[in-house]
C-alpha cells in the first residue's frame, strides 16, 4: 500500500493530553488563576456583598490558614466542607467557591479546583465579563477528569456566553470521541470546518488530521473519505493525496475497474510509491486489454526503483504488454471506424474509448466514451469517470469537473477526488465542503 499513516491501523494522538494544552493547541489561552477573583472583591464595587454570620466565622479562620507566612494547607483543606456547610447567601457560595479554587490550585488538586468553580458559577454572582471563562475553565478541568459530557456542557455554556467557538471547538469534538459518540465528534467538527470553508476562512489542519484519524480508526468509511477530500482541498501535497487515495483503496470495496481509475489517479498526483502499488496498477490494468498503459506504468516503476527487473512477474508482464503494443496500435483505425458505425453499441463504444486513452489519446477516447453515453446497457458511473479523466488529460479542467460530479453509486467516491485533483490549481474555483450526513 501506499507509504501513509493509513496503510495500517494505528493509535492516533489526540487534540492534547491536558486542557489545557488542548486549548493552547486550538489557539485559546489556558485560563490561570489570575482569571479568578479574590472573594473579597468578586463582586461589581456598585453592589456590597450580603455575607451570613455563620459563614463569616467558618470563612475567615480559613482565610488566615492561607494569608499566614508559610501556609497551612493541609488544616486549610480540611476545613473547607466546615465553610461550605455555612454557606447560605449567594454571596457565600460565590466566596466559597472561590475558596475552594485557591486551596485547589495551591495543592494541585483540581478536584478541588473544578468544584470551586462549579460553586462561582452556581452562586448566580459571577460577572458576565467572567461567565465565559468560568465556564471554559470548568469545561477544561470536567475534561481532564475524564467527565466528558460535563466538559462539553460547560464549554457550549461558554461559546453562549461569548468565548470564540473556534478556540473550543478542537476540544468540544474530542469530548464526542472520547466518550465514545464518534459519529457526534466527526459531524461537529466537519460541521465547524465546512462552515470555515464555506465563508473563505482558514481551516485549522490539525483538525482536519484528527477527524480524519478518528473515522479510519472507527473504521468509518463514509467520514474518512469526507474528512480526505477536505485535506486534499484544503491541504494538498503528495502526503495528503497519498492518504486519501489509500483510505479508499483500504476501506472501500473496489473491483479491478474501480481500482484502475483510482490508481490511474495516484499516478498522476505521483504517488505510486511502492512495488504493490505498481503491482496492482499493471493487474487492474491488464496487459491483454491495455498494453500500452501496462508498458508505460512498468517503466515508470523501473525508473523510481519501486519496480526491478530482476522480478520475474514483471519481466513476464512486461514482455506480454511490449509483445501486444504495435498490433493493437494498428487496430486502433478499424476499432474506431467500427466504432462510429451506428450500429455500435456501448460496449464496443466503451472498448474503444479504453484503448485511445490506453495511449494517451485523450481527445479520441473522449469522443467514444461521449457517444457510449446515450447507448443503451451502458455503464454510465465508468463511461463519465473515465471521460472525466480524458477531458482532463486535454486541459478541459472546467468540463472534467462537471463531469466527476455527475459519477453516482460505487465510483463516487473515486469521482469526488478526481473533481478535488482537478481543482487543485484553479485559484478561482470554489473549494470543496464535504456533505452533511443525511437525515
Amino acid at each position: 500500500m501506499f507509504a501513509s499513516p493509513f496503510a495500517r491501523r494505528r493509535s492516533t494522538g489526540r487534540f492534547g493530553a491536558s486542557a489545557a494544552l488542548a486549548v493552547a493547541l486550538m489557539g485559546g489561552t489556558a485560563l490561570g488563576v489570575t482569571a479568578l477573583e479574590a472573594p473579597a472583591h468578586a463582586q461589581k464595587k456598585a453592589e456590597k456583598p450580603q455575607y451570613s454570620k455563620g459563614f463569616v466565622a467558618a470563612y475567615q479562620p480559613v482565610d488566615e490558614m492561607l494569608k499566614a507566612e508559610t501556609p497551612d494547607l493541609n488544616a486549610a483543606k480540611a476545613a473547607l466542607p466546615g465553610v461550605l456547610a455555612a454557606s447560605e447567601t449567594p454571596d457565600d457560595k460565590y466566596a466559597t467557591g472561590g475558596l475552594y479554587y485557591n486551596v485547589g490550585r495551591l495543592t494541585e488538586d483540581t478536584n478541588l479546583q473544578l468544584e470551586g468553580v462549579k460553586q462561582m458559577l452556581g452562586s448566580g454572582k459571577t460577572s458576565a465579563e467572567n461567565v465565559a471563562k468560568f465556564n471554559t475553565l470548568a469545561g477544561q478541568l470536567s475534561y481532564n477528569a475524564q467527565d466528558y459530557a460535563t466538559a462539553r456542557t460547560y464549554l457550549e455554556r461558554a461559546v453562549e456566553a461569548g468565548a470564540s467557538e473556534l478556540e473550543l471547538t478542537g476540544l468540544i469534538a474530542e469530548t464526542y470521541l472520547n466518550e465514545g459518540r464518534t459519529q457526534d465528534g466527526l459531524t461537529y467538527l466537519r460541521g465547524t470546518i465546512n462552515d470555515l470553508v464555506a465563508a473563505g476562512q482558514p481551516v485549522d489542519e490539525a483538525w482536519i488530521k484528527r477527524g480524519l484519524s478518528a473515522a479510519y480508526e472507527a473504521n468509518n468509511a463514509e467520514e474518512a473519505v469526507q474528512y480526505s477530500l477536505l485535506y486534499v482541498d484544503q491541504f494538498p501535497s503528495e502526503s495528503a493525496w497519498g492518504d486519501a487515495i489509500a483510505i479508499q483503496r483500504n476501506m472501500l470495496q473496489y473491483d479491478s475497474q474501480q481500482t484502475l481509475d483510482l490508481l490511474r489517479l495516484a499516478r498522476r498526483a505521483n504517488v505510486l510509491r511502492s512495488e504493490r502499488d505498481y503491482l496492482d496498477y499493471v493487474d487492474a490494468a491488464d496487459a491483454r486489454r491495455l498494453p500500452g498503459e501496462v508498458d508505460a506504468v512498468i517503466a515508470e516503476g523501473l525508473a523510481d526503483g519501486n519496480l526491478s527487473e530482476s522480478n520475474p512477474y514483471v519481466v513476464e508482464v512486461r514482455n506480454n504488454a511490449r509483445g501486444r503494443v504495435d498490433a493493437d496500435r494498428a487496430e486502433l483505425p478499424k476499432l474506431a471506424a467500427d466504432a462510429r458505425k451506428a450500429g455500435a453499441d456501448s460496449a464496443l463504444l466503451m472498448a474503444t474509448g479504453d484503448a485511445y486513452l490506453n495511449y494517451d489519446r485523450a481527445a479520441e477516447a473522449e469522443e467514444f466514451y461521449t457517444m457510449a453515453l446515450d447507448k443503451p446497457g451502458v455503464d454510465t458511473p465508468r463511461v463519465l469517470t473515465r471521460l472525466g479523466i480524458a477531458q482532463l488529460d486535454q486541459g478541459k479542467t472546467e468540463e472534467a469537473r462537471a463531469t466527476f460530479a455527475k459519477v453516482e453509486g460505487a465510483r463516487r467516491a473515486i469521482a469526488r477526488l478526481w473533481n478535488a485533483y482537478a481543482g487543485r490549481d484553479m485559484a478561482a474555483a470554489p473549494a470543496t465542503t464535504a456533505e452533511q450526513p443525511s437525515s
